[in-house]
């Protein structure tokens, strides 16, 4: 006769074990708004979207921001906070026949009980054309009330149809000290996190983590996590978590500075490269690097300032700089240092002119503000306008047929004397201005 050995373990406790098995960053998710951090600019107690989850008056709408910034989360909270059916489902597993069933079932919820249907649909960019175009009509006609979810720009990867029947909400990243504040509470929670635990985690080790799991809040809990459930406890049962835990938990060493120190640098670095000082550029950069930045972050700021400070006085700057980033992509440490430290050399001894720039800012500064933006009629599109569009497009100018270049006018007529670019006399911009005068350009 065998015997089985019968564990006493009531239901609480298997819950609790069942629990513990689940990840720290889904355990610890943001229940209602009150727990919800960051994204104060579209959470705020008056803001839009508050409001309407309030009031179950949510319309369709894509969340989209990097990683670990509280997206899903977000939809989560207003899936509990409706008295609707949710629905969720993921752009790459899923295909026109699971959207066609989730359409089904919320036209029978709605006719049966009134009830409305959210869908939530994760990295919803991954969705093609015919995947979009058969969720289309049931946003349009009220069927389901969508909540799409991207880290990608959806006014870039997404079907312009579905954009602009949703209201777009940008996530940013999360700050350090919403990272923080989250750290603390799951390590204070006795529910969800390690509340119940004999833990100490010091200071240093918490402010480590948080900084380097650059806004990402999933980072951040993972590294908790990890630190926590492999340091070896004392003699007593007390797990005592230090920098160097933090360290090997999130794989990036400490920086050697501080939080302010460290920002002083990137800002000597980048104002080193504006300032055409290559030797106080490239020691910036070793410094930070050799004292855990991240090369990455370096690369990105000589891609930005190639176009910012150097611009059209050397375009082959942006080249340069962006050859140097994808090569240290593909190179890594230490081999990856030398495409940098190349194009750090020149962005710094190139010309420099911030036209460019400026034209940037001016322009943006006009789209925002200028209403009376009507196309001429001379560029609209001639195949889908009226007839008398089709008529007036005759009247454009095809540049080709002049020799590459003939005045007319493209600006909307509220704007047909704005100027933005204006080259200067510096590096190839004397280039720019001596073509444009072959043109006989008047601006």
């Amino acid at each position: 006769m065998k015997y089985v050995k019968i564990i006493n373990m009531d239901l609480f406790d298997l819950a609790s074990a069942q629990n513990k098995s689940i990840p720290l960053a889904e355990r610890m998710r943001a229940r209602n708004l009150s727990e919800y951090l960051g994204q104060e600019h579209i959470v705020d107690k008056n803001s839009l979207l508050r409001r309407a989850i309030k009031l179950d008056r949510l319309g369709s709408c894509i969340f989209w921001g990097p990683p670990g910034t509280g997206k899903t989360t977000l939809a989560n909270v207003i899936a509990s906070s409706t008295d609707g059916n949710f629905v969720k489902l993921n752009a790459v597993s899923s295909g026109v026949s699971d959207v066609k069933k989730v359409v089904e079932d919320a036209r029978y919820n709605a006719k049966l009980y009134g009830k409305k249907t959210y869908l939530l649909l994760d990295e919803c960019h991954r969705f093609n054309k015919t995947q979009s175009d058969s969720l289309l009509p049931s946003i349009e006609n009220g069927d389901i009330i969508f909540i799409g979810s991207t880290t990608e720009n959806p006014y870039a990867s997404m079907t312009p149809a579905i954009v602009s029947r949703c209201r777009v909400f940008e996530l940013k990243r999360l700050s350090e000290e919403n990272i923080l504040v989250a750290l603390k509470r799951a390590i204070a929670d006795k529910e969800r996190g390690f509340g119940s635990y004999d833990l100490t985690v010091d200071d240093d080790a918490l402010n480590h983590i948080a900084q380097m799991s650059a806004g990402d809040l999933r980072v951040a809990y993972n590294a908790l996590e990890l630190a926590v459930l492999t340091t070896d406890p004392s003699a007593n049962g007390h797990i005592h978590v230090t920098i160097k835990d933090a360290e090997e938990s999130i794989q990036k060493k400490a920086l050697s500075y501080d939080e302010s120190m460290y920002y002083d640098m990137l800002s000597a670095f980048c104002k080193s490269l504006r300032g055409s000082d290559a030797n106080a550029a490239l020691y910036y950069m070793q410094r930070l690097i050799k004292g855990g930045c991240d090369p990455l972050l370096i690369a990105r700021r000589i891609v930005a300032h190639s176009a910012e400070d150097v611009g059209m006085a050397d375009p082959n700057a942006l080249i340069v700089a962006t050859n140097a980033l994808v090569a240290f992509e593909k190179l890594g440490l230490p081999e990856g240092l030398l495409p940098l430290s190349e194009a750090v050399v020149y962005v710094c001894e190139a010309e420099k002119s911030n036209s460019v720039y400026e034209a940037m800012h001016q322009a943006g500064v006009d789209a925002e503000t200028v209403k009376d933006d009507t196309v001429p009629p001379h560029l609209k599109n001639a195949v889908y306008g009226s007839q008398e569009d089709k008529n007036l497009s005759k009247n454009y100018k095809y540049p080709h047929l002049y020799g590459g270049y003939v005045e007319q006018q493209y600006l909307p007529d509220s704007l047909k004397d704005r100027v933005y670019y204006t080259p200067k006399d510096i590096g190839y911009e004397r280039t720019v201005k001596e073509i444009r005068q072959r043109k006989g350009k008047k601006k």
